[in-house]
């Protein structure tokens, strides 16, 4: 077959299954195997959670380069581009290398039209990682963790970020179930991290990690509850809170050493995932982390479609991906935190099958108006029904236009404005960062 450029890459996925989960791993294990298992050449990191994971997944990789090794991130979705999914040492692969691993996986598959989109690009993220001679690489799971294509793994450390009402069609109806789907990166020979969202599913995870005779480390903030005895802890302190969009976040993370004057440049949201990185990466090395490295590292780190500031003229517009309640509500403090009084105005469009009134009524106390408009997928709610879902949650009745550009310039027109935030889709935060950036 003669080589495929990026645009063969793309008409290839876009034949693949979409969504859902297979309740086996045979597809992706047969998959890997007719690779030549790639997925041992490498040590992995597992991350999985209900928020959180992708910047986690972007900070541990920093470190670990930050610490001489070679590393591989492997996220989802993407903002532009699929080669943003898989980067080494800190940098999406070339459009080209993309395309040639996605078309010796497409060979390699027996049907690709059958496999889903997931298990092919984890696939060709496994060979590119193996090729380019990655020393660990971390893995973001898509979606829950027992059948996830990512679980093909054999991963040194595995780590749950929190667990949250989200995705319960597929990984169950409840608070314990999701969590034991997530908790099934936990396994035997991994070393265990748990982070400070698990809340009420913290001992479904634990009881995982002791089934599995895995080691766990706890991320907790400093004063609050103890972990006892059985478990290692690291605990993390907001030192100083960004006091405008672009700030950076200040922090202290003690794990198996005391790493202070840490910089994200992030709302505070991030310091759990933050400390969740260094406890992760302190799994991986086995000890203590180099200080300045840690420093340095986390500085460095930015969080496409997480808070990201895409402009401040004429006035600050903030892009960020939140897509469950959980998360808005997280926003919505980001949100207070760096506008203060001067709220900005919402620009927010939602997947078919997401929580919409639940998202608005998160972040109704952090923003003044709303503008409904499409996110860019084909899984987008229409816009006058998800303002008829806005209207229902909080009693104020939004603009609505239909294509996003209208939106920003309906939210940028709106009297007073002293703000723009992007939200409830990072199809639609990519979308806008293309128009912005």
């Amino acid at each position: 077959m003669p080589a495929w450029s990026y645009a063969d890459a793309l008409a290839a996925l876009s034949s693949a299954l979409k969504f859902g989960i297979r309740p086996s791993l045979d597809g992706i294990r047969a998959l890997a195997a007719g690779l030549g298992d790639p997925q041992d050449a490498f040590r992995s990191v597992q991350v999985t959670g209900t928020n959180g994971k992708t910047s986690v997944t972007w900070m541990l990789s920093a470190l670990l380069g930050a610490q001489g090794l070679r590393a591989g991130a492997y996220t989802s979705p993407h903002l532009r581009s699929y080669t943003e999914r898989i980067a080494i040492d800190g940098r999406p692969v070339e459009p080209g290398a993309f395309a040639d691993a996605m078309r010796r996986v497409w060979e390699t598959a027996e049907d690709g039209r059958r496999t889903t989109e997931f298990e092919l690009l984890t696939a060709a993220a496994l060979l590119l990682f193996a090729e380019r001679g990655v020393h660990v690489a971390v893995l973001e799971v898509g979606m829950g963790g027992r059948w996830d294509a990512t679980s093909v793994v054999a991963p040194a450390v595995s780590v749950v970020t929190g667990v949250g009402l989200d995705h319960a069609e597929r990984l169950g109806g409840t608070l314990a179930a999701i969590a034991e789907d997530k908790a099934h990166v936990i396994k035997r020979a991994s070393a265990a991290v748990v982070g400070p969202g698990c809340g009420d599913a913290l001992g479904v995870v634990l009881e995982r990690a002791r089934l599995m005779g895995a080691p766990a480390t706890l991320v907790l903030p400093v004063g609050g509850g103890g972990a006892g005895e059985a478990y290692r802890e690291v605990r993390f302190d907001v030192r100083e809170r960004p006091a405008a969009p672009g700030e950076p976040t200040r922090l202290r993370v003690a794990g198996r050493a005391d790493y202070g004057g840490i910089e994200v440049y992030a709302p505070s949201y991030q310091a759990p995932n933050a400390a969740v990185a260094v406890a992760a990466a302190e799994a991986v090395a086995g000890g203590a982390l180099e200080a300045e490295a840690v420093r340095s590292a986390l500085a460095g780190v930015r969080f496409p479609g997480r808070f990201e500031l895409a402009c401040r003229d004429p006035v600050p517009v903030v892009l960020d991906g939140a897509h469950n309640p959980q998360a808005a509500a997280r926003l919505a403090g980001a949100v207070e935190e760096a506008f203060g009084a001067a709220a900005p105005d919402l620009v927010l469009g939602v997947c078919d099958d997401k929580d919409a009134e639940g998202i608005a009524a998160a972040l109704a106390p952090a923003v003044r108006r709303f503008v409904c408009t499409r996110a860019p997928s084909a899984r987008a709610m229409e816009p006058r029904r998800l303002a008829e879902a806005v209207e229902n949650a909080t009693g104020r009745r939004p603009l609505v236009r239909g294509a996003l550009p209208d939106a920003l310039d309906a939210a940028l027109a709106l009297p007073g404005s002293r703000g723009v935030l992007v939200a409830g889709s990072l199809y639609l935060a990519g979308a806008a960062r293309q128009l912005l950036c």
